[in-house]
């Protein structure tokens, strides 16, 4: 039958490129939509159920819905960020370095680029050389216990023998005695051919040491060597005071450094003013208590030799050099002063002498060398003028 040209054709039937349920999932290429875990590890085992695909259209339903809800600021931030950068990873954003380099996995942080000061560290020494120091990272590495038990109890042991009546220039041979084996160790066990003896040397006594002594010197060689010189050369109140400035403030100044120097201003690199503050403390406090109590209490011995005691609770504000040289006539006896108010000045000084000391850096040696040795000079300059 012939068409008639003036008939309207029929609308075409147009097919949804959308699949049909029955297509199966086989038509979807490599797309597939949001599923729970629970319904995914369901498929994988092959227990698929017609519930399951319920949920799943409706796990799809809610995603869809939450994607399209508006986001809060911060979150829309995040996502602004993740398309800025597709190289940072999604989820918690990196946190800011604030000028430093990235962190090493180190507990003491690297320093800022450019040659700029670091923050002040908690930990003097890298982590991972010895075993002790990773197994106890807070009580070694961080907080160097055992080391700081060490250091403080030399003070305590000095106290015992100075009661007892031993003088320093018996004491000293000891010392040296210790030192002669100590240092020859310490340098045979850096010698290539003797590396089991420096890994049984860190196992034996890795607990005392910073990881930057496995490869240099053993700070109880300096110890030794600044205990060394201020008995043997110093006066035996000012020797025995050096000692207990090295022993007690040294500890302080490292343990308020490492509390509270984060919360104040830095001095110079490593060494903050909460560190100094403490040094100065503790100094004051022990040259009160030695000067003012322990001397007094425990007296004089029939051994001590002659000009044992520098300190004798008087001090002469205008020394007789200074008076001749101005011209002051008037009686000496009107510019001493003695009792409390003397012990007061002369404890200040000292925490003023041990702050300094530890303070000081000297061509980088190591501060149980210069801090006994700057001590004594300091305490006999002063006292050689004013005592």
């Amino acid at each position: 039958m012939p068409s008639d040209p003036d008939a309207i054709p029929e609308t075409p039937r147009v097919t949804s490129p959308s699949p049909v349920p029955s297509e199966g999932r086989s038509s979807l290429g490599d797309y597939s939509g949001p599923i729970t875990r629970s319904a995914a590890r369901r498929q994988r085992l092959g227990e698929v159920t017609e519930e399951a695909d319920g949920n799943s259209k409706s796990e799809s339903k809610r995603s869809r819905a939450r994607s399209r809800s508006p986001s809060t600021p911060a979150e829309s931030a995040r996502r602004r960020n993740r398309k800025s950068n597709p190289k940072l990873p999604a989820g918690k954003p990196k946190a800011p370095t604030n000028g430093h380099a990235a962190s090493n996995g180190y507990l003491s942080p690297l320093a800022k680029p450019g040659g700029g000061w670091p923050d002040i560290s908690r930990s003097p020494s890298p982590l991972g050389l010895i075993p002790l120091h990773s197994r106890y990272r807070t009580f070694i590495h961080r907080h160097e216990i055992p080391r700081k038990l060490l250091h403080v109890s030399i003070g305590f042991l000095t106290l015992n023998l100075y009661s007892r009546g031993i003088q320093p220039l018996q004491i000293t041979p000891w010392l040296f005695g210790a030192l002669v084996p100590i240092a020859a160790i310490d340098v045979i066990r850096h010698r290539p051919e003797f590396q089991k003896v420096n890994e049984l040397y860190i196992r034996c006594v890795g607990a005392l040491m910073r990881e930057t002594e496995v490869s240099g010197y053993n700070g109880v060689i300096w110890y030794l060597v600044g205990t060394y010189t201020v008995l043997r050369f110093l006066p035996k109140d000012v020797g025995v005071m050096s000692v207990l400035l090295l022993s007690w403030c040294d500890t302080a100044a490292s343990t308020f450094g490492r509390l509270y120097g984060r919360y104040t201003f830095q001095l110079r690199k490593g060494k903050s003013f909460a560190g100094t503050l403490g040094a100065w403390f503790v100094g004051v406090l022990t040259a009160a208590a030695f000067w003012g109590y322990f001397v007094p209490y425990i007296g004089t011995f029939s051994n001590d030799p002659e000009g044992s005691f520098m300190f004798t609770g008087r001090l002469n504000l205008l020394p007789d050099p200074v008076r001749n040289l101005i011209g002051w006539t008037s009686d000496s006896s009107s510019s001493v002063i003695s009792g409390p108010l003397a012990l007061g000045v002369m404890s200040v000084v000292s925490g003023l002498v041990a702050a300094g000391s530890e303070f000081v850096d000297i061509l980088g040696m190591d501060d149980n060398l210069t801090i006994p040795i700057l001590s004594g000079i300091g305490l006999w300059g002063f006292l050689k003028v004013f005592g």
